[in-house]
């Protein structure tokens, strides 16, 4: 009977027992004649009498699905690798395949046995018995813009209607918490092409606020957070007065709703005027230590910006990097970072850095039970190198790492086949991930927003599904 319920799909299970609770939420049935056919149909699923039992002890305390694994994420912290990158040379590498495939990259041993990472992910591999990986993701869409319209929203790409990002959407719910916007972008959301606006039907002010300059360069400097040459605080708030008089003007003419200013304006004006908002964009007070630590490209210090952000309250931060789109050179890219290079300061051993030490300080401060950080792009790369000794877009099959804010630790969920170009196990498509981060961050997947013309549109897609399994 156990046998039976391994092999029936996890995320069919916990659909019929959702289906069972909700049934004796409604009936509170006693173990009597009906009962006990209850119990032989279950059989039939490899469950027991001690699961009938545990689903009518979850109907009489009036829990959901979602509540026996309540979300615990506060903030999420998504660390966006433009460009596509490689599952075979980050989480899903083949070292049994032949050469075309597996590449040039060694594999290493993990903390869970008989699980490999790429040889330039040995911190992040040492702990995975602390995070998650997706190796099943499957998408049919190959072109950056389309697979980051939904990968970022869990939502296909239609000419009628640009959706809203992950950011926008908790930022809508929330409204605005402190003085710093609640969903920032680190160096900025020029994403996939950079067509995506990231609030699509959403407000204007829920966009990611970009924080617009490279964190590891000497001069950084954030977007808005100075004042320009002949503009101070007094002008400034003056400027915005007389914008919000003219905002009321039209819509009193207009007998519009609710009364808004320019957002950008806003923003400048709260960022300015906060002398705490400008110190969370002080990387300098970080000890040098804790610089190096993260690694001190730009991908470190994005992430070391993301913690210092989500420390202050800030509840959505994208790291935007780029550079992953390897259609050649994939050694020097990768691994090295530059021809010749003694260390491997490439894009995966710069992304084990800073994952690492992101993981280890929110760890310590403990706020990563309740920080949600993810790490994904718009697709991986094609089983066979090519001709220039990179890998082209493939959306086949792709993985995604999630760790913190509620995320089953140590989990690797379904697997890739052999050259890793298809599903071979339990297929996750992007509107799956999304439904299950929002679910993650305490939000309900079905619940609607009203496009500008009154259309209701649930956040997730309606067929979307949570996968349960990587709720803890």
């Amino acid at each position: 009977m156990n046998d039976q319920w391994v092999s029936f799909p996890r995320i069919k299970r916990a659909t019929v027992l959702r289906d069972l609770i909700a049934d004796e939420s409604r009936h509170r049935l006693d173990f009597n004649r009906r009962g006990l056919v209850r119990v032989g149909g279950l059989t039939a699923l490899g469950l027991g009498l001690g699961d009938y039992f545990r689903i009518q002890r979850i109907a009489a305390a009036g829990e959901s699905e979602t509540s026996i694994g309540k979300p615990k994420a506060k903030s999420c912290i998504l660390i966006w690798l433009d460009g596509g990158p490689s599952h075979l040379e980050t989480f899903d590498p083949k070292p049994e395949a032949p050469l075309e495939v597996r590449g040039p990259l060694d594999s290493i041993a993990t903390a869970i046995p008989g699980i490999r990472f790429s040889e330039c992910l040995p911190s992040t591999a040492a702990m995975l018995d602390r995070i998650s990986v997706i190796r099943s993701m499957t998408s049919p869409l190959g072109e950056h813009n389309f697979g980051t319209h939904y990968l970022m929203t869990g939502y296909k790409p239609t000419p009628v209607l640009e959706y809203p990002g992950y950011g926008a959407v908790l930022s809508q719910l929330n409204g605005r918490v402190g003085v710093l916007p609640s969903n920032i972008a680190v160096p900025d959301f020029k994403v996939g092409g950079s067509r995506l606006t990231g609030s699509g039907y959403l407000p204007p002010e829920t966009r990611p606020f970009s924080v617009g300059s490279d964190p590891s360069k000497p001069g950084f400097a954030v977007r808005d957070l100075d004042f320009y040459n002949g503009l101070d605080l007094n002008r400034l708030d003056r400027r915005r007065r007389f914008v919000e008089s003219l905002n009321n003007f039209e819509e009193r003419k207009s007998k519009a709703g609710e009364t808004s200013s320019d957002p950008d304006l806003e923003r400048a004006f709260r960022l300015i005027a906060s002398t705490d908002a400008k110190r969370a964009f002080e990387l300098n007070e970080e000890p040098a230590a804790t610089r190096q630590k993260y690694g001190t490209r730009t991908l470190g210090q994005s992430c070391l910006l993301a913690r210092r952000l989500v420390e202050r309250g800030v509840p959505f931060v994208t790291v935007n990097h780029k550079g992953w789109d390897t259609h050649e050179n994939l050694t020097t890219r990768l691994k090295d970072g530059f021809a010749g290079a003694r260390v491997s300061v490439g894009l995966v051993p710069s992304l084990d850095l800073a994952l690492a030490a992101l993981i280890e300080d929110l760890e310590q401060t403990g706020l990563l039970s309740e920080t949600l950080v993810v790490v994904m792009g718009e697709f991986g790369r094609t089983p066979k190198l090519n001709t220039r000794g990179g890998r082209d877009h493939w959306p086949r099959v792709f993985s995604v790492m999630l760790a913190g804010g509620g995320v089953t630790p140590g989990l690797v969920l379904g697997s890739s086949d052999a050259v890793g170009e298809s599903p071979r196990t339990r297929p996750v498509t992007p509107s799956d991930l999304a439904a299950t981060i929002y679910t993650l961050l305490g939000i309900d997947p079905r619940r609607e927003f009203k496009t500008d013309d009154g259309r209701p549109v649930s956040i997730a897609p309606h067929q979307a599904e949570v996968i349960s399994e990587l709720i803890a």
